[in-house]
């Protein structure tokens, strides 16, 4: 690996392997845009070795952990991936299956696979919840499992922002006896070594940088105030908006019981080295073992599952099985890539047939819009370098 500092802006830390120079160029790029002032990482894997590792800002350190939002939901349903894999969940199997309180109010029918992608209908509580509860895995499970569905369930996706892996891990608990937290700290965490939490253990507070509300730009207010919606609309419900002591998201990570319970679907803390470290593992020989999901396992998860205009979000979306699949976000990507973003900016994907895996955090919040267009950049930078590394452009898949 090659020192960043080489050719590099001032203010980036880390390393390169010869021939991933180009996206240490475009993060310094970025971090020009911002004004240097911007808490950063950003990591990738190719073919199982670590060949980006860079960081900037004025309180990041190398071991700087950061809330990591809805990328919590990719790595709840990794866990999830590897339970259907091992045959114990069956993604065609009716969720009631396994949880048989969740058989209510029409949601009888709905499969796991629809689940995971959205299509539940179950986007929140019709009167909130407290953040002590929406950080309870179980309780947020438990009202919605006895709950009426929003709309009728497999017929439309929306997304459930803040309870979709709790749906999920209740699902993995009924089949399991464990929950998702502790299968991950088992499965993953320990064997691969990740500094990534589903619950931050004691003692760690020190090395978290609290999250920052988006910088209040003139153009950035006039774009919220063009995306308002109604706090009891399904996008406000969706959000917990309704709640009289909701909290925004950009706060979440800074509640010490969401940091402490790590709840699946927003509540992770780590860094952006072990978050592509992970999702390099699944694809790739890290620390040279084998990848841990198959082929089938991989398409599977993978695979589009609803296409359309999503009822929370409010704009047309493509969801795979518990994942989203990026490459339609960013077509530089092979067919089959998957991962979860998270709210603010945050990213983490796999790309298996570049065999690529990429993560990046930033500590203050911007809009979903703005941070495709950096991590678009990022992502053409590092297929380009693995291309090359492959030869003749080809990919190692094709």
């Amino acid at each position: 690996m090659r020192q960043a500092g080489e050719g590099a802006a001032a203010g980036v830390q880390g390393t390169v392997a010869p021939g991933f120079e180009a996206v240490r160029e475009q993060f310094a790029a970025l971090l020009a845009t911002e004004g240097g002032e911007l808490d950063v990482q950003v990591a990738a894997y190719h073919r199982g070795e670590n060949v980006v590792d860079l960081w900037a800002g004025p309180d990041m350190n190398t071991d700087s952990i950061m809330g990591i939002y809805s990328a919590s939901k990719g790595v709840a349903h990794l866990v999830v991936a590897l339970l259907v894999q091992d045959g114990v969940l069956d993604l065609d199997r009716k969720v009631s299956h396994y949880w048989p309180q969740f058989a209510v109010e029409g949601k009888q029918d709905l499969l796991v696979r629809e689940l995971l992608a959205h299509q539940a209908g179950v986007v929140g509580a019709t009167d909130g919840f407290t953040m002590e509860e929406l950080a309870d895995d179980q309780v947020v499970a438990e009202r919605l499992g006895a709950q009426r569905p929003f709309w009728r369930p497999g017929r439309a996706a929306g997304y459930h922002a803040l309870v979709l892996a709790a749906l999920s891990g209740e699902v993995v608990r009924r089949a399991t006896g464990r929950s998702v937290q502790e299968h991950f700290a088992e499965r993953l965490q320990a064997p691969l070594k990740l500094d990534l939490h589903l619950g931050l253990p004691a003692g760690q507070d020190d090395r978290f940088l609290s999250a920052q509300p988006m910088s209040a730009t003139p153009e950035r207010l006039r774009e919220l105030a063009a995306a308002a919606t109604a706090p009891d609309s399904l996008s406000g419900i969706a959000f917990n908006r309704h709640h009289p002591r909701n909290r925004e998201v950009w706060e979440l990570p800074t509640l010490p019981v969401v940091r402490a319970r790590g709840p699946a679907s927003f509540g992770g803390i780590g860094t952006a080295r072990s978050l592509a470290k992970l999702y390099s593992a699944l694809v790739s020989p890290v620390d040279s073992g084998t990848p841990l999901l198959e082929p089938a396992t991989v398409s599977a998860f993978g695979q589009i599952q609803s296409h359309g205009f999503d009822l929370v979000l409010r704009q047309p979306k493509a969801w795979a099985v518990g994942f989203h699949a990026v490459s339609e976000t960013y077509p530089v990507l092979g067919a089959g890539a998957f991962g979860h973003s998270g709210a603010g900016g945050q990213q983490a994907l796999a790309d298996p047939r570049h065999e690529l895996s990429y993560a990046f955090l930033r500590r203050r919040f911007l809009f979903p819009a703005q941070a495709d267009a950096d991590h678009l950049r990022l992502l053409s930078a590092l297929v380009t370098a693995a291309r090359r590394a492959t030869g003749c452009g080809s990919t190692a898949r094709d």
